[in-house]
């Protein structure tokens, strides 16, 4: 990390230090979190344009995603057809404006999602094959031209078709296609399979005026070619000033075939898909078979997804001055391949987790039931691990609760298992561009939190983006310490004999990935303490040796091990170079040894340079626990991954046994440990990390605050990480900071606030409730007051206390039970936002001898006055497409919540140590 900054905001204080110049990094846009923006309607204008990235940019963000939707009725006359020459105008004065703020955009290469729209003609829209069967008897026939069964088809192809005896032998029948008449007679019983290629028919979901129309087929050259050049020419007068162009999860549903797919496949597998009809039908006996002719069927998908769509994808970018940005979760192929061929992979969150923080809110209720995986946001970023690149983005937040009820605080350790599993570039999802003619709650999007000014958190947004970018700030200078490279066993998935077309979407890790080995050995692993990327058949076979460390790209980071949990269907030529990195000096460690080769291509000629392969590891049969030296390197074969780790001196992280959760990240001769505490209690102990350095810090990334850490004369260090709290902890050999961290311990509750609190209330609405005076804290949904139980905004509690403050002791203030964020000052000084658990705050520097003042603004969420405006009935739904639905996707209706808690009910409590 070269270039740092004196002036890290924390929680709106300008913190300085005499080291905080060398250690938070300067921060860039990128650093900062991004929002997806999105353009209902292209009813935007420059006016609210520029009030729009303004709010934005006081608010903490760095950058926007513009992604055009589906309009507001009622706004028609203002919609601007997308692409067109007063929406590129738009786009244009975006970018300006941005640039002045120092913000960033990013423009999504479509409306709405997937890619497609009205320059998508029928022959280049998504593709489907079709495999129609017919039963004919002795003597009956058969007549041309034949048609698809699927009576909605209006373009499509007969491409083979086959006939079979009852002993399955066959008659290729496709010197027939593209006859226009005539017929054929059955020499005996037969069974017809026909393969048609047709459309999917799908629209773009979400698409905005000017952007209806097919979605497109990926898997096409001339399709994607015809769509890149048409946004070409309407870049004529120059390319849109965006930093990267963006393309969305691969909701492309059925899209698993294009026109040119069969001469591909020939000339990928070196023989006719079309030649084994029934077993990709799934209709022959051999089970074996089937499953190979499969595998091989889903390998070419997932190249031809890569060379025809991807890449030329980024190509297109890079013409225009511009990165590409991916998300691959959903595609039919190979994941961590299809995200590597970007240059900024982006996976995504969807739902709420399950964390045990204390008091940290999850109704049943406000929650999808779904569970979002962290692993499975480690196929983005091992796709930017070893290719060395920079970032791995993630929409964030997606349906992360119901509507006006997520808080700041249940963000946070959402936002942590990103950073945790190597994420670094968040885009919130998200933010509803809304003029502001538009009445309360304004312009919304379906499955966002709603990050947008009428959200009455947003005066503390800043709490959550400052944390945000501080801990970015690292990420992103430096390089994840990983010493693992797991090896992915795609083949094991693509030989499954269901379906013939496999998406690996993120809702359906419970069939293709949570069974596997894989995934149950890398749990294991990362519970152990390990560190790990995972690696692919195409990572491998780039990857060197330096010594004995293995590289995978240039700019990465090299392993210590290459791990291959139990696969049974294996590339020869994976295996062949893994042997090579051996001989040169790598350790491989294999769960098990590889049965068979993946495929049915060539399939005895690999079998044999396999087993040819396979024998010179020489392993005894039915033992466990060895290893053969090969060259250079070490070969294991062990289902004790953890002994061999440690006979390799490669050794777990000891902290995770205390609940920690950590990130190690290296710049040069430094190390950065980043740690969370998602657990119900805090953790307070010494350790030993594998790191040896002279001297620790503590970047603290909720305060900004630097502090040096003691180290023990036997090199334990002290962690004390509170439930729902994080850590950065700079390891190194130069010192770094002066001031001490002061443990809390000895801690003396100072019992100071015994007069009366008076809240008031200053912004929000529908109207502001009256002023009152209290002698015990509550929620203001508490005074049975009606004008307090709709109300949705900032009331601020405020009050009086004398203070005996001691010599050389630190205070925290405890703010207890907060609905849901607030800002504290003491005497007229901010002391900074308290968003999220555990709602404390270190006040010692404010505090004076005598009387101090305390005043506590907290904000609730919109939910409350959401529910009066439905109980109304007021008109606010008022939508295109498909309008606006709830957590279920059903009608939204708030009338029957129950008041959401709101306020402050405490116990405020001041603590001594």
């Amino acid at each position: 990390m070269k270039k740092r900054w004196i002036g890290l905001l924390c929680s709106g204080l300008l913190l300085s230090s005499s080291y905080a110049q060398e250690l938070w990094p300067t921060v860039t846009k990128e650093m900062k979190p991004w929002t997806r923006w999105w353009w209902l309607g292209s009813a935007v204008d420059k006016p609210n344009l520029d009030r729009e990235l303004k709010l934005l940019h006081e608010a903490g963000f760095g950058g926007v995603e513009v992604t055009p939707i589906y309009g507001a009725k009622g706004f028609e006359k203002r919609y601007i057809p997308y692409l067109s020459t007063d929406w590129m105008e738009m786009l244009g004065f975006t970018t300006k404006k941005a640039h002045d703020l120092d913000m960033g955009v990013d423009m999504n290469l479509g409306t709405g999602w997937p890619f497609g729209g009205p320059q998508v003609e029928e022959q280049y829209a998504a593709t489907r094959f079709f495999l129609d069967e017919l039963g004919l008897k002795k003597g009956e026939k058969l007549s041309f031209p034949l048609k698809v069964s699927d009576a909605k088809q209006s373009f499509s192809q007969l491409q083979a078709l086959r006939a079979f005896n009852l002993q399955g032998e066959e008659v290729n029948l496709d010197h027939f296609i593209g006859q226009s008449s005539g017929s054929w007679q059955a020499p005996e019983d037969v069974r017809l399979v026909a393969l048609f290629t047709g459309r999917t028919r799908q629209k773009v979901k979400r698409a905005a005026p000017g952007g209806e129309g097919f979605t497109l087929d990926h898997l096409g050259a001339s399709a994607v070619q015809q769509y890149l050049s048409y946004f070409q020419g309407k870049f004529q007068r120059g390319a849109p000033q965006v930093r990267s162009f963006f393309n969305d999860s691969y909701e492309v549903y059925g899209a698993n075939w294009t026109d040119g797919f069969l001469k591909e496949f020939e000339k990928r597998k070196a023989y006719k898909l079309e030649d084994h009809l029934l077993d990709f039908a799934g209709l022959g006996k051999n089970k074996e078979r089937e499953g190979r002719v499969k595998s091989d069927y889903r390998e070419v998908v997932s190249a031809i997804l890569r060379d025809n769509f991807l890449i030329p994808f980024t190509d297109f970018a890079h013409r225009n001055g511009a990165l590409s940005r991916n998300q691959a979760h959903g595609s039919p192929g190979n994941l961590i391949d299809l995200y590597a061929s970007t240059d900024i992979a982006e996976c995504e969150t969807f739902g709420s987790s399950f964390f045990d923080i204390p008091g940290l809110r999850r109704d049943s209720a406000d929650i999808r039931n779904v569970d979002p995986d962290p692993m499975m946001f480690k196929f983005a970023s091992s796709a930017t691990h070893t290719s060395g690149k920079k970032y791995t983005s993630s929409e964030t937040f997606t349906w992360l609760t119901e509507h006006f009820r997520t808080s700041l605080g249940q963000a946070k350790p959402e936002v942590e298992q990103l950073f945790l599993a190597g994420v670094n570039h968040v885009f919130y999802h998200g933010t509803t561009y809304s003029p502001q003619d538009a009445p309360y709650p304004g312009w919304l999007f379906y499955a966002s939190v709603n990050f947008t000014p009428n959200n009455s958190f947003w005066a503390h947004l800043p709490g959550l983006n400052n944390y945000v970018t501080r801990v970015q700030s690292v990420l992103q200078t430096t390089q994840a310490d990983n010493e693992l490279l797991i090896y992915w066993p795609i083949y094991d998935i693509w030989h499954d004999t269901t379906s013939s077309f496999k998406q690996l979407s993120v809702h359906h890790v419970d069939d293709w990935l949570h069974p596997t080995a894989f995934y149950k050995r890398s749990i294991a692993l990362q519970r152990a303490g390990y560190s790990f990327d995972f690696g692919t058949d195409r990572i491998i076979a780039n990857a060197a040796v330096q010594g004995s460390d293995i590289l995978t790209a240039k700019g990465a980071r090299p392993y210590k091990v290459i791990y291959i949990p139990t696969a049974h269907y294996f590339s020869e030529e994976t295996l062949i170079k893994l042997l090579d990195l051996a001989e040169n000096g790598a350790t491989l460690i294999f769960e098990t040894l590889p049965k068979d080769v993946a495929g049915f291509d060539r399939l005895e000629e690999r079998r044999s340079l396999f087993n040819k392969t396979l024998a010179k590891l020489n392993f005894q049969k039915d033992k466990d626990n060895q290893y053969i030296r090969l060259g250079k390197g070490k070969v294991y074969l062990t289902k004790d991954v953890f002994s061999a780790l440690e006979t390799e001196a490669v050794f777990a992280e000891r902290v995770v046994r205390s609940g920690l959760k950590f990130s190690r990240r290296v710049d040069g001769a430094d190390t950065y440990y980043y740690f969370v505490n998602h657990g119900k209690a805090a953790v307070d102990g010494h350790f030993k990390l594998n790191t040896n350095a002279k001297y620790y810090t503590l970047l603290d990334p909720q305060t900004g605050k630097i502090f040096s850490l003691p180290l023990q004369e036997d090199g334990l260090l002290r962690l004390q990480v509170p439930s729902g709290y994080s850590w950065i902890v700079l390891a190194s050999d130069q010192k770094k900071a002066t001031t001490p961290f002061h443990y809390f311990d000895q801690a003396k509750e100072e019992t100071v606030f015994t007069n009366p609190w008076n809240v008031s209330f200053q912004q929000g609405g529908p109207g502001l409730p009256k002023s009152r005076t209290l002698s015990t804290l509550d929620f203001w949904t508490n005074w049975n007051d009606k004008a307090a139980d709709k109300f949705a905004g900032t009331g601020c509690y405020e009050t009086s206390f004398v203070l005996q403050k001691a010599v050389g002791k630190s205070y925290l203030l405890q703010l207890g039970r907060v609905a849901e964020s607030a800002r504290v000052s003491i005497n007229g000084k901010e002391a900074g936002i308290v968003w999220a658990s555990p709602f404390e705050v270190e006040i010692g520097d404010l505090l004076q001898e005598g009387n101090n003042t305390i005043r506590i603004e907290v904000a609730n969420l919109m939910a409350n006055r959401m529910r009066d405006l439905d109980q109304q009935k007021f008109s606010w739904r008022n939508y295109h497409e498909i309008n606006f639905v709830n957590i279920d996707y059903k009608d939204f209706d708030a009338s029957q919540w129950k008041i959401m808690d709101s306020g402050l009910k405490g116990p405020v409590k001041l603590l001594r140590y």
